[in-house]
């Protein structure tokens, strides 16, 4: 098997030109060029992320495409968070000369295969050496006719909603760091899709610009954890919010596989990450379809509440997302 050393770095471009050749959005100049060109329909909302391996990924958990999939939802979830639509993806991927050529191409598989399924196109990126195999991913999208949602809008009255449920990709985690310490692999296939949740988590992101149409006051992605959330969503917007557990959705199967580890759910949906569904609040009686209301806006000193107690408190759990 070649490595990437070997092949070199023109070569691998190339490759990665090709297969961004297609997809959809108004690119006049895409990958392959000095950089890319391309006609926004609206006001351009931009955001950036960056995936490190050991860190926020690993090779023997996660396929490389899943990896590079994951990586486009992490970026895009910041677009769809203001109420944007993603339309293009800039990546750079760095990685030892020693990595396979195949698991670089898979990383960029998964990548383009993501942007597409957000209506996106790859306009380039850069490849470089390094200690490490990192990736960067940049998301461009835009507003369409909206104005942007930010964390600092939600008003006295208002109610918290989400868009899906929470707490899968920490299980998911939970049941991979279990195994790896002596527990039965059949666990990974009794709860197969809390695992992969983790690997590749899929929200409808298409519900940011659903919320923004519906007048959303304030938005985030639940990237952090709910509690972390919901500290930084109400210290940007000075209210206090409430929050219900009994009433936050759960990802199926979160339950049995609590009881199966001895640990409470309840910690994942909470302290969880990554999971990237929308937290927003409405004016009442304005929530869209098919997201669950989850608690309320009130007047007071900032700080998010759940189920009467200061999430101050619950900050020091782990929160499953570091690897």
């Amino acid at each position: 098997m070649k490595t990437v050393g070997e092949v070199g770095e023109r070569a691998l471009i190339a490759m990665f030109t090709e297969a961004a050749k297609s997809g959809p959005g108004d690119v006049v100049i895409g990958s392959g060029d000095d950089a890319a060109v391309f006609v926004p329909s609206g006001p351009v909302v931009v955001s950036t992320d960056t995936a490190v391996a050991g860190r926020h990924f690993r090779f023997d958990w996660s396929s490389p495409r899943q990896i590079g999939a994951r990586a486009v939802v992490q970026s895009a979830a910041d677009i769809a968070a203001m109420g944007g639509v993603p339309t293009g993806i800039v990546v750079s991927i760095g990685c030892p000369p020693s990595t396979p050529v195949e698991r670089v191409l898979e990383l960029n598989a998964g990548i383009v295969a993501q942007s597409h399924a957000y209506g996106a196109r790859v306009l380039g990126g850069d490849l470089v050496s390094s200690a490490e195999v990192i990736l960067t991913v940049t998301s461009l999208g835009v507003l369409d006719g909206t104005a942007a949602v930010a964390l600092s809008g939600a008003r006295v009255g208002d109610v918290l909603a989400i868009s899906g449920p929470l707490g899968g990709p920490a299980g998911g985690l939970a049941a991979l760091a279990v195994v790896e310490h002596g527990a039965d692999r059949a666990l990974l296939d009794r709860f197969s899709s809390l695992v992969g949740d983790y690997r590749l988590p899929q929200p409808d992101l298409s519900q940011g610009r659903i919320a923004a149409v519906a007048g959303a006051h304030a938005m985030t992605d639940v990237s952090d954890g709910l509690v972390e959330e919901l500290i930084t969503l109400s210290a940007a917007s000075l209210v206090r919010l409430d929050v219900d557990s009994s009433r936050v959705p759960r990802a199926a199967g979160l339950i049995e596989l609590g009881a199966a580890l001895g640990v409470d759910p309840l910690r994942w949906v909470l302290g969880g990450g990554e999971e990237h569904q929308l937290l927003a609040s409405f004016a009442p009686d304005t929530v869209p379809a098919g997201w669950t209301v989850i608690g309320a806006v009130s007047e007071g000193a900032p700080g998010g509440w759940v189920d009467g107690d200061p999430v101050g408190e619950i900050r020091g759990w782990q929160s499953f997302t570091d690897t």
